[in-house]
């Protein structure tokens, strides 16, 4: 739960950097691979997660309109990197002008329920975090390198010597 605007800003830009330390890992071989019909590639993932920004912004009044709930994904995964970037800072930027601390506690309607401008924040730092570890599995299985995001990965272990644990 978020009670003034600085603290989840300064959250929403760790969560990009490790966001894009993921995204970096993805080559054009491996954004389309399917390992499993009930699992989305990694290109679908990520281009969720720069849709949801302007699809959960506009919903909570930060963006007038979703300028991307009809896109498709660009053809190179850079793109969508360069998307992410964009519509991070863009959100962030909403985030700053159109609401205070003393906003937080009004409520949205979000989905059919009501959500506190608060909880809003938190759920979009919830929603990355979640669909980043979604796809560490899924480069886990395409035997990409897997960056540490919330301390050394076992990739990174293993260049200072250290055995990870199992």
């Amino acid at each position: 739960m978020y009670y003034h605007i600085n603290d989840f800003l300064t959250d929403w830009e760790l969560e990009a950097g490790r966001t894009h330390k993921i995204f970096s890992n993805i080559t054009e071989d491996t954004k389309a691979v399917k390992i499993n019909p009930k699992v989305r590639t990694l290109e679908r993932l990520a281009w969720h997660l720069v849709q949801s920004i302007t699809e959960m912004g506009t919903r909570a009044g930060l963006f007038d309109h979703d300028e991307l709930e009809h896109e498709t994904a660009p053809l190179l995964f850079a793109d969508i990197i360069v998307a992410h970037q964009k519509y991070n800072a863009l959100l962030a930027e909403a985030v700053k002008s159109r609401w205070t601390d003393n906003h937080l506690n009004e409520t949205v309607n979000m989905y059919g329920e009501e959500w506190t401008k608060a909880t809003i924040l938190s759920v979009l730092i919830g929603h990355e975090a979640h669909h980043r570890s979604q796809m560490t599995v899924v480069m886990r299985m395409l035997d990409l390198p897997v960056p540490g995001l919330y301390g050394p990965s076992q990739e990174e272990w293993a260049q200072i010597g250290v055995s990870a644990m199992e």
